[in-house]
């Protein structure tokens, strides 16, 4: 078995572990501090609307030796001021996009592009969008959207309670504001692709979640019967169990997102695949710390508001206590029999075995001597 199988299995079985839910303030401050950083770049820089939400029109060209650079210049001159994405296509072509342009300005734009790259004017396709399309996409994104997490919310309330149902709900908004975030940080354009990302994420988030609830859910079952853990260390040990899981489900959903991300859009050019997978790379990512640092901990800090959790995390405290206070005892006190010491110091710790008989209590009950009197 490998060195991470190997931990897996021990971090399943509770032998080692990492103590996520006792350092919740620090994820909750370092989630807190991406969130500010998003929504400040969302509110100074703004999204950048592709042409799809905010209407224009798309010239694609036939093959040309003008470069994608002197082909911006000419359709910015051309388009007097309106907003102008170039994209390199294969075999030479170029994807000219200008955005708020009408109707009666695309044919003038259509004949000066033409006349600056060379070609023919009916060789330039051109396509027209209007931006009523586009906000009816982003309308029925945002329905979408909000029926969703309705119906997520409504689910895990009845089948787990309503504690992890806030915290998931909690974890998917931190999830969306941090990958919008990054699209207003970056300046990628927002495309139909983009909103298709967001809703996938949603549910990529979702699944490592409700893994590490189902396990806490029947972890903590008759929890307040036993006094030897408190709810947050049941939540932190069902943690845990999935954590290589979720790490190995992650790293394997980010390396074909991260190879269309960083070489096919970054490396080969094909800039119209950075639409969709940086919202999911990112939301992968996010989703993948907010199931980790965030939902979990967060229904031990709920659930540990509960008075019944509170009576039982004293319950916890005084046994520990008691426990304690008895290893520290010096167990040859009493009867002064040095064998007792032994005793002790070989019994493992935490484990609670049988004492030796002191030998003042053992008389008259070994062997008999053989004389009669």
């Amino acid at each position: 078995m490998s060195r991470l199988g190997t931990l897996g299995a021990r971090l399943y079985r509770g032998e080692v572990g990492y103590d996520f839910v006792a350092k919740r303030m620090i994820w909750y401050g370092i989630s807190i501090l991406i969130t500010i950083t998003a929504v400040v770049g969302l509110a100074v820089r703004g999204l950048n609307m592709g042409i799809e939400f905010s209407g224009g029109a798309v010239f694609t060209t036939p093959s040309t030796k003008v470069s994608s650079t002197d082909a911006r210049q000419a359709a910015e001159e051309a388009a007097g001021g309106h907003t102008v994405v170039v994209q390199e296509l294969g075999r030479g072509g170029l994807r000219i996009q200008i955005s708020e342009l009408g109707t009666k300005e695309a044919l003038p734009v259509q004949e000066k592009l033409a006349e600056e790259l060379g070609v023919k004017t009916n060789k330039i396709d051109t396509q027209l969008v209007g931006p009523s399309w586009g906000e009816q996409i982003a309308s029925k994104a945002w329905q979408g959207l909000a029926i969703f997490m309705v119906l997520v919310v409504i689910y895990l309330a009845i089948a787990f309670e309503w504690r992890m149902a806030l915290a998931a709900l909690i974890a998917l908004i931190h999830d969306l504001t941090i990958t919008v975030g990054v699209y207003a940080l970056v300046g990628f354009e927002v495309t139909p692709g983009t909103v298709i990302g967001l809703l996938t994420i949603l549910g990529y988030s979702l699944y490592d979640t409700v893994v590490v609830f189902d396990g806490l859910k029947e972890a903590s079952k008759d929890l307040t019967k036993q006094t030897r853990f408190t709810y947050s260390e049941v939540a932190n040990r069902s943690l845990n169990s999935t954590l290589v899981r979720s790490i190995n489900t992650t790293v394997v959903a980010l390396l074909p997102v991260g190879a269309l991300l960083f070489i096919g859009g970054g490396a080969l050019g094909a800039g119209m695949l950075n639409d969709i997978s940086l919202a999911l790379f990112v939301g992968l990512a996010a989703g993948a710390y907010s199931s980790i640092f965030i939902a979990t901990p967060l229904v031990a800090d709920l659930k540990e508001r509960d008075p019944k959790m509170k009576a039982l995390a004293q319950r916890v405290k005084a046994k520990r206590a008691a426990a304690a206070k008895a290893e520290n005892a010096d167990p040859a006190a009493e009867d002064g029999d040095p064998r007792d010491l032994e005793d002790a110091a070989a019994a493992p710790a935490g484990v609670v075995g049988q004492r030796r008989q002191p030998a003042s209590r053992n008389r008259g009950r070994g062997r008999p001597s053989g004389k009669r009197r």
